[in-house]
């Protein structure tokens, strides 16, 4: 319910400068077909209030309703009403008919599509017919140069102002979708990338290794017994654990380097042009950071991690070939005591001497 009463807000409050813009220049264009029939006083205070009041109070009758977006659709087809009503009062003078209709249509075509239009027509006609019977039947062909020049601003102005509110919800459309692009790739509990699209970015860090023949390391980390801790301190902690380890990633990793969730407790990093030897120090200061750190929930409690590493070689012909070294050597270091870290059984380390 908030939410639907905040777009509707949002709506009203781009509708309302475009109306003030196009009532108040289009009351001009409609004064000067007006002044030589002369009409009754009464009819110039309705043009002023429509072309200076009704657009605050259009506003007020929006912000303060329930469902805002569905009173500002009202106000747009009393807007419509009335627009009818001047073509009919003007005795549909082409110029000025033609200028004030277009920009309703127009306003009610991009508010609601083809619906809207179809109702804004029956309000249109509806401001007819009150004219008919308050006024009667004429029709004038008669452009006046004033009449011209009172309708350029119309034509020029109230464009404008209706391009600048389109463009300003295109940027924020645009900002939108880039927010639901990232929250779609994005790991809600840690805000690293989620499974999905890390594979999607190994696919992509594979393919440019061997395109360009360049160097990159893969480690998969897991929490050790993590199950145990959700079952001793409960799952709040466990997810605090969690996030913990998370920004203690973003803390000691470049911003090139390629984090993410794999899955429960276990974490995913593509360290690009690392060597293996690069990598293991960067996940052994990681390790020993995590390990003494102190956690807000209990500071008595310590976590320890086990990390596989493994670099990209020229023998894999898949990515899933190289996520599998890494498994493996993950593996490897939690069947041998956990809390280190372990190299793929391929890999060779130059000799320390």
């Amino acid at each position: 319910m908030d939410n639907k009463r905040g777009k509707g807000l949002s709506f009203a409050k781009r509708i309302y400068v475009p109306r003030i813009i196009g009532l108040g220049i289009g009351c001009f264009s409609v004064m000067a077909t007006l002044y030589p029939l002369d009409p009754p006083a009464w009819l110039w205070g309705l043009l002023l209030f429509n072309g200076f009041i009704w657009p605050h109070l259009a506003l007020r009758l929006s912000t303060r309703s329930a469902y805002p977006f569905q009173a500002e659709r009202r106000n747009m087809l009393i807007d419509s009403l009335l627009g009818g009503f001047w073509a009919a009062s003007m005795q549909f003078n082409p110029l000025p008919t033609v200028t004030i209709l277009s920009m309703m249509i127009m306003n009610n075509v991009a508010a609601g599509g083809q619906k809207m239009l179809l109702r804004g027509a029956a309000a249109q006609l509806t401001g007819v017919l009150i004219s008919w019977g308050l006024l009667g039947v004429a029709f004038s062909t008669t452009i006046t140069p004033l009449q011209i020049y009172a309708c350029l601003p119309m034509l020029t102005l109230y464009p404008f102002a209706v391009g600048m509110v389109c463009y300003r919800l295109a940027i924020k459309l645009a900002e939108h979708k880039r927010t639901l692009s990232a929250l779609s790739r994005t790991d809600s509990l840690t805000g690293l990338l989620n499974h999905g699209s890390w594979k999607d970015l190994l696919q992509l860090s594979f393919e440019q290794c061997r395109k360009n023949n360049s160097r990159a390391t893969l480690a998969l980390i897991d929490i050790d017994h993590f199950k145990r801790i959700n079952d001793t301190y409960g799952h709040i902690v466990g997810d605090s654990v969690l996030r913990q380890f998370s920004k203690q990633l973003k803390d000691n990793l470049r911003a090139e380097d390629l984090a993410g969730r794999y899955g429960g407790d276990e974490f995913c990093v593509i360290l690009p042009d690392r060597t293996l030897e690069q990598a293991q120090d960067i996940m052994e200061r990681l390790r020993q950071v995590f390990c003494n750190d102190l956690h807000d929930n209990d500071p008595a409690l310590r976590v320890s991690l086990s990390i596989g590493l493994a670099s990209y070689r020229d023998d894999f012909n898949d990515a899933s070939l190289w996520l599998n070294e890494a498994d493996k050597a993950l593996y490897i270091a939690k069947n041998t005591g956990r809390n280190k870290i372990s190299v793929a059984a391929a890999e060779v380390f130059p000799d320390p001497a």
